[in-house]
């Protein structure tokens, strides 16, 4: 297998393009069917694509802001995850300066007068249409109306359960989950939003609880019956009884770790795009240049990394694309908000499968043996892409880069051993 788009395919073929932006045009273009070898399914396009396309935009059909993210601030709309911040706050914020002020303000595209609450408990929403889209869909279920800072309420504990199983940086939220089962018992057709939840690939009882065990790490691996029980007394519901069974639930965290697409938003980023398509006298443009490379080096030396709104969510058509470690297509979020869009990175021909990568560029660049390492040990497959297959006769090392990784983390480790590694991730993310 290449990657996560083996499994069944439960959902209706028309229920594949239902969350994209242009339905039919994505219907036309593309189609899912079983790909060769031990693939499973698999994205392939029914006509030629060029090189910086956009192959589609999707909606997802469940999506949820990290919760670290959000305790420390980084402020995003409950449902779509819109950076809700200027991106001149944004840059004060992140660089600790609460002085600096941004040239080419025009080029930030934040609309603070459309921001607008729940009128129960104040969650926050970037317009009226976002508001009435998640108060349609679940927020009814998980509204905490006055009970909103009640440790005490069933949903806030099950938050902060989480919390203190899953520090930064974040992979998953449970919430994703708890939105999951709002939906379904909001819905009005519950058979339909239960098949498409559960056409996600599915996975054998001990390839689940290697994931489960990879989500939450080894410190916390005895806690998930503790967490199912939180999760229970928030949510139970009587047509949802096998999501909250041990197996069932452990079923639902194995799905949302291998599917769970990543969403990062920053009204910051969208300026610096922005400034970057204007036509400037080279002068300019280099003064610009520079004021945006030395921001970066300000923000980076203040905050770290921890830059964007950052959450996840579960996309119908995104799953589908396999992996390689040569992908031609990319997954970013060019609007600010949890609309995918997938883009060609090279010309794509008729009859072609439309691959992603599960790693980042530093990881593509890595040794084959390291790349199957980290293939095997987040997602539980063997890439035979055409790069793999081509070093197939390379020596089993792992990359430099990997071993000076792992040397650094594991010096990392022993000097933080006896301080308590929970308390300096929160020390950290306070700081932040």
């Amino acid at each position: 297998r290449w990657g996560r788009g083996g499994g069944k395919m439960a959902a209706p073929m028309g229920e594949m393009f239902s969350r994209c932006s242009q339905p039919q045009a994505a219907a036309a273009r593309l189609h899912v069917h079983a790909a060769a070898g031990a693939k499973g399914k698999g994205l392939f396009a029914t006509k030629a694509i060029k090189k910086g396309e956009t192959i589609f935009v999707e909606k997802p059909l469940v999506s949820a802001q990290f919760l670290w993210n959000a305790l420390y601030k980084y402020k995003a709309c409950d449902h779509c995850m819109r950076s809700l911040e200027t991106a001149e706050e944004n840059s004060r914020r992140l660089s600790g300066n609460p002085g600096l002020s941004l040239p080419h303000p025009e080029q930030c595209t934040a609309r603070k007068e459309l921001l607008c609450h729940c009128p129960m408990c104040q969650v926050l929403y970037c317009s009226t249409d976002c508001r009435q889209a998640a108060l349609k869909q679940y927020h009814q279920v998980l509204c905490l109306g006055p009970s909103k800072d009640d440790p005490e309420h069933p949903l806030n504990k099950l938050q902060e359960g989480w919390r203190n199983m899953h520090y930064p940086p974040e992979t998953a939220s449970i919430m994703l989950l708890a939105r999951m089962v709002a939906m379904v018992k909001q819905a009005k057709d519950k058979e339909r939003w239960k098949k498409l939840f559960s056409q996600f690939c599915s996975r054998t009882a001990n390839e689940e609880e290697e994931i489960v065990h990879k989500l939450i790490g080894d410190r916390f691996k005895g806690q998930l019956e503790s967490l199912r029980h939180l999760f229970t007394d928030a949510l139970y519901d009587d047509c949802l009884t096998q999501w909250f069974t041990r197996e069932g639930f452990r079923s639902l965290f194995a799905l949302v770790g291998t599917n769970g697409q990543g969403i990062g938003t920053s009204s910051l980023s969208q300026w610096v795009h922005g400034c970057d398509a204007l036509e400037l006298a080279a002068p300019l443009r280099e003064e610009l240049d520079c004021f945006i490379d030395q921001l970066y080096k300000d923000i980076e030396r203040e905050t770290g990394e921890f830059l964007n709104c950052e959450g996840s969510g579960l996309y119908i058509l995104q799953s589908c694309c396999n992996h390689s470690c040569v992908p031609n297509a990319e997954s970013s979020f060019p609007e600010n908000n949890f609309l995918l869009h997938l883009t060609a990175l090279e010309d794509i021909e008729e009859g072609e499968e439309i691959c992603i990568t599960y790693l980042d560029c530093c990881q593509r660049e890595r040794s084959r043996h390291s790349r199957h390492r980290v293939l095997r040990e987040n997602y539980l497959f063997k890439c035979s892409c055409p790069k793999c297959e081509s070093q197939a006769g390379d020596p089993d090392v792992s990359s430099e880069e990997e071993e000076e990784d792992e040397g650094e983390a594991e010096a990392e480790a022993g000097a933080g051993a006896g301080a308590g590694a929970g308390a300096n991730l929160e020390d950290e993310m306070t700081e932040v």
